[in-house]
């Protein structure tokens, strides 16, 4: 399993301290789980599956394909989730909070100008 977790970190372009913050761990258990036979807890192997959309067969066994199939609302959860737990002042913070308070006109208005050709 040790192989499989770094290659999903490694795939995601993410440092041992990256990945561990994305699933509510350690650094230092994230290596332990890439560099000996401990392998995680049945609630760190889920939070690895739900937040990089790995197939938790292929994780415990290396059977099947590493990546479960995904559509628009599983990814749009994931960056909502992500996006929670940024700073409240971050900039995709404040440019959802905005959007979430435009009305239907402005919807409209911004369709117009998303299908106008930039001059």
């Amino acid at each position: 399993m040790k192989k499989r977790i770094k290659l999903i970190r490694q795939n995601a372009g993410l440092t041992q301290q990256e990945f561990a913050k994305r699933i509510g761990v350690s650094r230092n258990t994230i290596a332990t789980y890439e560099t000996s036979g401990r392998n995680p807890i049945d609630a760190i192997v889920r939070a690895m599956c739900r937040e990089f959309n790995v197939n938790e067969e292929w994780l415990r066994t290396g059977i099947g394909e590493m990546y479960l199939d995904s559509n628009p609302d599983v990814e749009l959860s994931k960056w909502f989730g992500q996006l929670l737990r940024e700073d409240s002042d971050s900039l995709k913070k404040q440019l959802i909070l905005k959007l979430s308070k435009m009305t239907d006109a402005e919807w409209k208005l911004l369709q117009k100008m998303l299908k106008s050709p930039c001059d």
